[in-house]
């Protein structure tokens, strides 16, 4: 795997370029989950990758500014910048999907919210991996999956969400949670979710307000699988899986 530091306008990141891949190949625009508050392409790197190896295409992982230190909307600025750079370098809109995990997952969403609110044309896809669309955190899935999820907590997340949003901000922003965003006019999505983790609604719950907004989208609950499973590369077979079934996806809507 090729890895090339460079600086987009706003921010770091990380071109991750498999090998055999050129670079007249799609691109994967990779935003880091991490509750807005921790992360970076360094940690997500073995994600990105294996996505980029399994799509045949090239990655962009995104150092976007973090919280609290940068609160709401500066990870959103900086992936629209992070869009808006790709397509200076001459990249077809319809050769970029813009993917993440958790609030990366998240992003994505509010990215092409964004987007398409600002008329700059839309990529190709998205794919969001364990996202966390509601920062009001109001699901049931935080009750009922609670003792099957060992990574996410609701006490860990509401203090995220406070950290991103501001104590007096409002949780229910359209560009903060998603969830509750006007759905139109999206490009298709690929949703995949576990099982086991809480965040399960925020994810079925997506897909069904994408639906129900004629968006093409895709939803995959994977049984027995907790948040992110994919993270868990190579020891995971079912990450494994999973990221293969993104990488069809990735190849099918870039060409």
């Amino acid at each position: 795997m090729k890895i090339q530091r460079v600086t987009t306008p706003a921010r770091p990141a990380e071109w991750l370029e498999p090998p055999g891949v050129s670079g007249d190949t799609g691109v994967v625009l990779y935003l880091h989950g991490g509750g807005y508050v921790i992360g970076s392409p360094r940690s997500h790197r073995h994600l990105a990758a294996a996505i980029a190896r399994a799509a045949g295409a090239r990655a962009l992982a995104l150092d976007y500014r973090l919280a609290s230190e940068h609160p709401f909307a500066a990870a959103l600025d900086d992936a629209i910048v992070a869009y808006r750079w790709l397509l200076g370098q001459g990249i077809a809109p319809g050769r970029i999907v813009v993917a993440g995990d958790s609030a990366g997952g998240g992003l994505t969403v509010a990215t092409l919210l964004a987007l398409r609110d600002r008329g700059i044309p839309r990529p190709a896809a998205g794919v969001c991996i364990s996202p966390w669309v509601d920062l009001t955190c109001s699901g049931k899935s935080y009750a009922t999956k609670a003792a099957s999820d060992p990574i996410v907590t609701h006490d860990i997340i509401t203090a995220l969400a406070e950290a991103y949003v501001g104590s007096g901000g409002d949780r229910r922003a359209p560009l903060a949670s998603p969830l509750y965003a006007d759905l139109r006019d999206l490009p298709p999505l690929l949703v995949q979710v576990g099982s086991e983790e809480v965040l399960l609604d925020d994810a079925l719950s997506l897909g069904a307000r994408a639906r129900a907004a004629g968006v093409d989208a895709t939803v995959e609950e994977w049984p027995a699988m907790i948040h992110v499973w994919h993270w868990f590369l190579p020891m995971l077979d079912e990450a494994e899986q999973a990221v293969a079934v993104i990488g069809k996806f990735v190849r099918a809507r870039v060409g």
